[in-house]
């Protein structure tokens, strides 16, 4: 099994495992996500993911929004779902994070 393991002060916070066997242990235990995503492109994060990567880099949250341009209340909302970003602050979080760009959200 293939599994990143993200520590947040030495000690172990998340587990992050290829989408495919994330579904086979769900189906091991017996259970169905709520809403089984179809993922169109597994190598590009989705925008649910940001606090994640935010994380894992190391960032505060009001240290992103700083370096993007908006208030950590305002981030507060796009990583609880609250709120979905425009296009422009979509692609400066992902140059702030490094990452390739966001999936459209349905």
């Amino acid at each position: 099994m293939n599994v990143q393991v993200i520590e947040r002060d030495g000690q172990p916070e998340y587990a992050v495992l290829p989408w495919a066997q994330y579904q086979a242990l769900l189906q091991a235990a017996g259970q169905v996500p709520k809403a089984a995503a179809v993922v169109a492109d597994s190598n590009k994060p989705t925008l649910d993911q940001l606090a994640a990567l935010r994380e894992a880099k190391g960032m505060s949250a009001e240290q992103l929004a700083r370096n993007v341009g908006i208030s950590p209340h305002y981030l507060g909302m796009i990583e609880s779902g609250e709120r979905q970003p425009d296009a422009a602050i979509q692609r400066a979080l992902a140059w702030h994070l490094g990452v390739d760009g966001w999936e459209a959200q349905s």
